[in-house]
């Protein structure tokens, strides 16, 4: 079984949920994707380069991170 064998027994969802800490995050359940807090856009775990642990977010990229950094200032 891999990553494509979607209608398998057990196969694991596309949404992963994951626990963001600093500068790593763990995959408490696997999938292929996570989604940007900011935009909705889905965000492959192989591309995800930006989150926030203490808000536990994902950001597509620096634009939504900082867009989500702003609004949290005031």
């Amino acid at each position: 079984m891999n990553a494509h064998d979607r209608n398998l027994p057990g196969a694991p969802a596309d949404l992963a949920v994951v626990h963001y800490g600093d500068g790593e995050f763990v995959v408490l359940k696997p999938g292929r994707y996570v989604v940007c807090a900011v935009s909705g856009v889905k965000i492959p775990l192989e591309a995800l380069r930006y989150w926030s642990a203490p808000l536990q977010e994902a950001y597509a990229g620096p634009a939504e991170s900082l867009a989500r950094w702003t609004e949290t200032q005031s």
